[in-house]
């Protein structure tokens, strides 16, 4: 079990960002949330198999369409707290 927290920056809120990223770790079997913060970056937390993260990041330089992404920061941590499943945080 690998943890990576991510944080995306560029044009990435209001083009259906959040969305994008549970799909790919759904697609991927990873488990976590997604989140936008109020400096205009979305934070997520992937949790699972390294490799499938790593599948996921590769996604999240691309983003959805109309997305513009400027950079992806990503700090490896050691799980603290499993999460069920993977959700939109509002």
């Amino acid at each position: 079990m690998r943890v990576a927290h991510i944080f995306i920056s560029g044009f990435v809120q209001g083009v259906g960002f959040r969305a994008f990223v549970k799909r790919q770790a759904t697609r991927f079997g990873l488990k976590g949330w997604v989140k936008n913060l109020p400096d205009e970056r979305v934070e997520a937390l992937l949790q699972g198999d390294e490799e499938n993260i790593h599948e996921v990041i590769e996604s999240l330089n691309r983003g959805p369409f109309l997305a513009e992404i400027e950079d992806v920061v990503v700090e490896w941590e050691e799980p603290e707290e499993i999460s069920e499943d993977f959700s939109i945080v509002h």
